[in-house]
């Protein structure tokens, strides 16, 4: 099922909101093959959230079938920001129905920007049906493909209080030996994202894990603790 109204209103806001001076910067900046439009995040992310209560999905089904359109046909960034934005609507947020997009994003986007932004739905998803979920990021974790570990490693940013603290030891722990810059890096956020809930659990396990844990990691991960 697609909106085919919807994915229209998109691509048409996009277009006129596209500033053609600024596009070159932007697609340096992110090293994209694909082009960009000159359009910023939040105003992209407006613009599909307008068009999605101007045109309401159906259901989830309507609204997941229109994301992976403007996703799959994507000839411009924004596009895929938008799908992305999308699949983090209410109707949509939390609904199992939306992983196997938000996995194709993770896996297809292959970039920083891409994986960080479907890395929330991830943790929705979680938070609702963890039963399903818990397997999943266990397994992400050591996958080959470094964009879904990374996801299995951010995933929890937002949780603080309601973090599973035996997930992320794993799936952290799974990847300190990784000399990737982006899973050091997400090690190093994580840990860091959580230090504001429990900064004495952060620094004892970057002490337990001094020998194995990268300096980035480690620089990261006690950024805010002195």
């Amino acid at each position: 099922m697609t909106d085919s109204g919807l994915v229209a209103a998109i691509r048409a806001e996009l277009r006129v909101a596209a500033d053609p001076e600024r596009a070159p910067s932007m697609q340096a900046y992110m090293k994209s093959t694909m082009p960009y439009l000159g359009v910023g995040l939040p105003l992209t992310r407006r613009i599909a959230r307008t068009a999605a209560g101007e045109h309401p999905p159906a259901g989830v089904d309507a609204l997941v079938g229109s994301a992976t359109q403007l996703w799959r046909a994507a000839v411009f960034r924004e596009e895929r920001y938008a799908a992305t934005e999308l699949t983090g609507l209410r109707v949509a947020l939390g609904s199992l129905e939306a992983l196997p997009l938000c996995r194709e994003m993770i896996v297809t986007g292959a970039w920083w920007d891409h994986v960080d932004g479907v890395s929330h739905q991830i943790g929705a998803l979680l938070r609702g049906h963890p039963t399903d979920l818990l397997p999943l990021i266990r397994s992400w974790s050591t996958d080959p493909d470094r964009w879904l570990r990374r996801t299995a490693i951010i995933c929890q940013l937002d949780f603080r209080d309601n973090t599973d603290v035996d997930l992320l030891t794993e799936v952290i722990t799974a990847n300190l030996t990784d000399r990737e810059f982006f899973i050091r890096k997400a090690i190093g956020w994580a840990l860091r994202q959580y230090a504001r809930t429990d900064p004495d659990w952060v620094r004892g396990f970057v002490a337990a894990h001094t020998d194995t844990m990268s300096p980035l990691s480690r620089r990261e991960a006690l950024k805010h603790l002195g």
